[in-house]
């Protein structure tokens, strides 16, 4: 099933991914680079899917 771009909530950029997920910009820095977020990098920005980030963080706890 394909989900509609506006259903997506998008977070665009390491500095705003870093406020979402309550850590600093080097500590999300880290986690992005290693593969250990949900999110991908389109360029030279960073991009997290919001729900994604509840879910990852929700199975952690």
């Amino acid at each position: 099933m394909e989900q509609r771009s506006q259903d997506l909530d998008l977070i665009w950029g390491l500095e705003a991914i870093a406020v979402a997920i309550g850590r600093t910009v080097r500590q999300t820095h880290y986690m992005l680079s290693n593969g250990k977020l949900p999110a991908k990098q389109i360029g030279n920005r960073w991009v997290a899917e919001r729900s994604e980030l509840v879910r990852f963080f929700r199975q952690a706890a």
